[in-house]
């Protein structure tokens, strides 16, 4: 398994943007779906990596800075052929690092709150990130839940 940072150019990756999309859209209503489209994942704020095995797509994820002390995880998926092979596992654990390395103190995230987002929030808890309000520019949402982790503290 290899991540590597990525320009969202290629064929697999654009498809699974779009699959991640559609996904967003079979459990959310409109108005709670923060996930980014390809043009917003290529803003100079995030880092976007894919995670490869060879010549297959296995996964992606980002990270956006928010400031030069707190940075969020956007687009967190795993591949439908490649779901509990600890994918998103071995990416958060990658990302968490990354923040690490960039000196942030928070590392946040948005999710959904219905049961289809449940793996996610028991990854995220897994990994330390705990319950909190909004942040950012996000809002109180019925939809969605927010989790933060302190690190470099």
């Amino acid at each position: 398994m290899e991540i590597k940072k990525d320009n969202l150019q290629g064929t697999e990756i654009k498809e699974l943007i779009i699959d991640h999309l559609k996904s967003m859209t079979l459990h959310s209503p409109p108005e709670s779906i923060h996930a980014l489209n390809l043009d917003e994942l290529r803003k100079p704020d995030i880092t976007f990596w894919a995670v490869w095995e060879g010549e297959q797509l296995l996964g992606c994820g980002a990270l956006k800075e928010l400031n030069a002390t707190n940075g969020e995880i956007k687009s967190m998926k795993t591949s439908s052929q490649h779901l509990r092979k600890g994918i998103s596992t071995h990416l958060l654990q990658f990302i968490i690092e990354e923040a690490k390395r960039r000196g942030y103190a928070r590392l946040s995230l948005e999710t959904g709150s219905m049961a289809a987002f449940a793996p996610a929030r028991k990854l995220y808890k897994k990994f330390g990130f705990r319950y909190c309000e909004p942040f950012s520019d996000y809002r109180e949402d019925e939809n969605s839940v927010f989790m933060t982790k302190e690190i470099n503290v």
